[in-house]
């Protein structure tokens, strides 16, 4: 295995481990609006700390970009840390219990080792550059559809952007023609490891951020997908909008973006 990635995995584990542990005490949880329909809690800080005390210990000159402390630059900054220590901070709060803790790491603009955790059913899904996708040690593949036809497709609502909802709206709709039906369960780390797994069969969704994405994606990658943005370009990480699926899922996907998105979604 490779080093970053059994410290990226110590470090999933410990901050899961004390989200879910957190649940124990619900009167001690404080939630906090830090934007438009956006939340944070002092878990969420709580266990972002706990992620970065982990990295530091081991790789004190890597830098850091964090959902809640923003970018710890390191003298290393070739080699970057993306932490989301809570994605799905929304299903926490309600105590929907779905959500995660994704950490990838990025060298030299390249995602080399990825983990995403789920603790409460405590699936951990891995992911190293060229060598597969694994959840819980056991190799996992994206199913290869040949169409929409019977198709699940994971989504989340753009409740962050909601100027952009009549034309997300307009795609969903379409896509609902032809795909079987939709899951939104509240996490993207966690949608994009469920296409990796075959759990779902494509995933779509505007609006996210590098530490939404970073592992999530990779791990997809390395399990056979393809992701792509919403113009079926790869600069889905600076856009922040998604495409993923098989070859062929992608592609019907794509040309459903194409005649229902507005302009500002498929540049």
């Amino acid at each position: 295995m490779h080093p970053m990635l059994n410290i990226a995995i110590r470090a999933a584990r410990k901050a899961g481990n004390h989200i879910a542990k957190s649940l124990e005490n619900v009167e001690k949880i404080e939630s906090f609006q830090k934007g438009a329909n956006d939340f944070v809690t002092n878990v969420d800080k709580e266990a972002e700390s706990i992620i970065i005390d982990t990295i530091k210990a081991s790789y004190p000159d890597h830098t850091i970009i964090c959902e809640e402390s923003g970018r710890l630059t390191g003298k290393d900054d070739d080699v970057q840390w993306v932490i989301d220590p809570l994605d799905g901070t929304t299903n926490f709060v309600k105590g929907f219990p779905h959500f995660s803790v994704s950490i990838a790491v990025r060298l030299k603009g390249k995602t080399e080792v990825a983990c995403v955790y789920d603790p409460m059913l405590n699936e951990l899904f891995t992911a190293q550059r060229g060598s597969g996708a694994q959840l819980n040690n056991a190799r996992v593949r994206v199913k290869q559809v040949k169409d929409l036809q019977g198709a699940v497709l994971a989504t989340g609502f753009p409740f962050k952007q909601k100027q952009h909802s009549e034309s997300y709206f307009k795609i969903m709709s379409s896509l609902f023609v032809d795909c079987s039906d939709f899951r939104r369960t509240g996490s993207a780390a966690l949608d994009l490891c469920y296409l990796a797994a075959g759990r779902v069969d494509g995933f779509f969704e505007l609006g996210l951020k590098p530490w939404d994405i970073a592992a999530g994606e990779l791990i997809a990658r390395e399990a056979g997908a393809i992701v792509t943005d919403f113009a079926g370009s790869t600069d889905y990480m600076k856009s922040g909008n998604v495409v993923a699926s098989s070859a062929r899922g992608v592609k019907g996907m794509l040309k459903k973006i194409r005649e229902n998105g507005n302009n500002a979604l498929l540049r």
